[in-house]
């Protein structure tokens, strides 16, 4: 199974550029990868460069579907501080 890009992709070609398979296209409405191509860059990186580069958390999902950048990752700010100050109108 290979990596997915979710509806929470805001198409910012960050991922297709840096992709050393090519297994990422533009889509409809976000951008797709090609389960064929896609490696998860085993043997060239440590990391996948989809995930290293996007900046949206939860846009991009592993091969295990969880979320390469989950909530909080990016941000530094836990998900349970962001609901608090949404709640109280902070944010």
């Amino acid at each position: 199974m290979s990596y997915e890009i979710t509806n929470l992709c805001v198409n910012c070609h960050a991922c297709m550029d840096i992709c050393p398979s090519e297994a990422i296209s533009v889509g409809l409405s976000q951008f797709i990868i090609n389960p064929k191509a896609c490696n998860h860059c085993e043997g060239d990186y440590a990391h996948a460069q989809c995930g290293s580069i996007c900046p949206v958390e939860g846009a991009i999902l592993d091969e295990f579907g969880e979320a390469v950048n989950p909530a909080g990752s990016l941000t530094g700010i836990p998900p349970e501080r962001v609901a608090q100050l949404v709640a109280e109108g902070i944010l």
